[in-house]
């Protein structure tokens, strides 16, 4: 039998449908009431370190400290982060399936720096000191675990305290306090060393040095910025530079002098492994103002001036190079260089000989320093190749190709001008405007698909992306000194630090598709080429915080994702932290890896919220030290 229908409702009907409606409402607004209140309790002020650590999935005592000072509290509130509430159940279920443990390595990799390991470098030519360049081990030499940390690591000094001081524990060579005794470089006290910020060329410590070099050329103008240390030692140069507001990129071979590069890091100052042989160095063309040499043991004048030519090629129009030392004042010094006056007047008239061919111009020559000028432009220079036809300047080639690129005995061609006033490639602010002001390269239109308004949309981003990583992590407490970007892009993140006490190492991995570190260091930063598929240039333990920012995306199909997570594990510190953007497909695969290595972490929204697909992952690398590993293992 059909079923009844009646074209207009029955009473009972309509009033059951109200009751059904009414009951809806009252259970949307119980869900919303709830919601709110939830919201409101996770903005409740972490009152410690530990608390705020725990927000990140890390449980209370993960941290057990070992330096002297108390941990810094965290007054920023933490906005609710509620992915796990989604997701959580899921994706905790796939990471406990595959989780496998890494172990640590033995402890004779305690410092091991895998691109320039002395052990292989004794494999390669000494012609040139090409054996001290980067050679990175093959694939089936690489570790498969945890570099750890000196039995009694301690948490670096903050800055600015780490500058002059730094635990004997955690570097624990005492060659350069012996071997550099009478040159002030560094000394063991106790339980530290000291910096009493000397050097080989100034025994009356880098802050009078430099101020030397400020009655020759104004360093306190903002026009000077970015500065590169040749030979840094344990870069003091650029130690006392930062307080002028000058950032120096400092490099040092890994030789007979133990850990320069690592002492230099350690206090908190921007410095890489590097050395100048066969290859460019790996930074673009016209990236800094100012180049320095302070008896960095540079050969200048061999080589057809090669190592000069190479300077030239980073330097900016306009860019000082500085030089003290030999041969500079050898009518006074050669006794002391144990080298005959004939010698070092040949070396000294090379150099000027080189530079009078690169277009450079002598500023001056007073007391123990010299210091030369690259010109504006190549209006000029162009001229004076009728007289000097060699160096010649470079036809075809792409002058900020810095990445396994053979050095070449030409000059970097300066682009072209109107006049002979004009800065090739366009004049920079001066500091601190230029971190935030249009670069040339942009303005000009030479970076593929990037325009004003793409850079000035980037910046505001990233102001945005810092506050919300406030509420996660202690940003402005000191926590954090030396920051890495893996894939800095156009510099944003860092740029967006710098009222912070920090400083950011900008990586443009080597393969990307628009290369941007020009950009980069024309508004004042500093940053290097790499590839990600091969270990960075540096020690173990070097950076607080690591910011990876789509990487893995890049990566997951060119390499071993776990052998770049362990690389990270390396060159973190105990305790350091690293913030993930990324899909969540990729950030499960990291946080499966990383659960296996001691990494505490958690999956968070996105800061426009829980329907973004992209997420973030904040993982904290635990504290182990070597000593602590082993004494587990004999326990189990």
């Amino acid at each position: 039998m059909a079923k009844e229908y009646s074209g207009s409702p029955k009473h009972h009907h309509i009033e059951s449908r109200r009751k059904r409606v009414t009951w809806i409402l009252a259970v949307s607004g119980l869900c919303i009431l709830s919601y709110m209140f939830g919201a409101w309790q996770s903005t409740t002020t972490p009152i410690n370190q530990s608390e705020a650590y725990s927000k990140v999935g890390c449980p209370d005592q993960t941290f057990p400290s070992t330096n002297t000072q108390s941990k810094a509290q965290s007054s920023t509130p933490t906005r609710s982060l509620d992915f796990d509430s989604h997701h959580g159940v899921e994706i905790n279920n796939t990471i406990e399936a595959v989780t496998k443990t890494i172990f640590p390595c033995d402890m004779s990799f305690s410092e091991y720096t895998p691109c320039q390991d002395p052990t292989r470098a004794r494999k390669f030519d000494r012609t040139m000191l090409k054996y001290r360049e980067r050679h990175c081990p093959a694939k089936e030499e690489l570790l498969h675990c945890m570099i750890p940390a000196p039995p009694k690591y301690k948490t670096p000094f903050k800055w600015p305290q780490s500058r002059d001081y730094a635990w004997y524990d955690n570097i624990p060579h005492r060659e350069l306090s012996i071997e550099k005794a009478v040159q002030n470089w560094i000394q063991v006290e106790g339980d530290r060393f000291r910096f009493p910020g000397g050097g080989t060329m100034f025994p009356r410590g880098a802050d009078a040095y430099i101020d030397d070099i400020n009655e020759l050329i104004p360093l306190t103008t903002g026009k000077i910025r970015t500065a590169i240390d040749t030979g840094c030692g344990v870069a003091s140069w650029g130690a006392y530079l930062l307080k002028r507001d000058i950032v120096a990129m400092s490099f040092a071979p890994r030789d007979t002098h133990e850990a320069q590069v690592q002492f230099a890091l350690e206090r908190g100052v921007p410095a890489m492994i590097g050395i100048m042989a066969s290859q460019r160095l790996p930074y673009p063309a016209r990236a800094f103002d100012m180049a320095h040499c302070s008896r960095c043991l540079i050969p200048w004048g061999k080589n057809d001036g090669l190592y000069l030519i190479e300077l030239d090629r980073v330097l900016r129009p306009g860019g000082y190079w500085i030089l003290s030392g030999p041969p500079i004042r050898w009518k006074k010094y050669w006794r002391g260089w144990e080298r005959t006056q004939e010698d070092l007047k040949e070396e000294q008239d090379t150099i000027e000989e080189v530079a009078r061919r690169l277009c450079w111009k002598k500023v001056i020559e007073k007391n123990d320093l010299a210091i030369w000028q690259k010109p504006l432009n190549h209006i000029q220079c162009i001229k004076n190749k009728k007289v000097y036809k060699t160096p010649h300047i470079c036809k075809s080639d792409n002058p900020d190709a810095g990445w396994y690129r053979n050095m070449e005995t030409c000059i970097t061609p300066l682009p072209e001008v109107n006049d002979s006033e004009e800065v090739a490639g366009g004049a920079v602010e001066n500091w601190p405007e230029r971190a935030l002001a249009v670069p040339p390269r942009i303005s000009r239109g030479t970076i593929p698909g990037i325009t004003a308004e793409n850079f000035e949309e980037d910046n505001k981003l990233w102001k945005e992306r810092i506050t919300y990583y406030k509420k996660m992590i202690p940003l402005a407490q000191g926590r954090y000194r030396n920051i890495m970007d893996m894939n800095a892009n156009l510099g944003g993140f860092a740029a967006a630090l710098v009222k912070f006490p920090v400083w950011v190492m900008n990586v443009v991995p080597a393969n990307s598709d628009r290369d941007t570190l020009g950009v980069i260091y024309e508004r004042g930063l500093i940053g290097t080429y790499q590839d990600w598929c091969e270990a960075f240039s540096t020690y173990p333990r070097t950076y607080d915080l690591i910011h990876a920012n789509g990487i893995f995306s890049i990566y997951q199909d060119r390499c071993d994702i776990t052998q770049i997570l362990l690389e990270m594990d390396r060159i973190l510190r105990p305790e350091g932290t690293v913030i993930f953007r990324d899909t969540v497909e990729v950030l499960v695969k990291i946080q499966t890896i990383s659960d296996g290595m001691k990494w505490k972490s958690q999956i968070m929204d996105h800061e426009t919220g829980p329907f973004n697909p992209e997420k973030i992952l904040v993982a904290v690398k635990t504290y182990w030290t070597g000593e602590t590993n082993q004494q587990q293992e004999k326990q189990a």
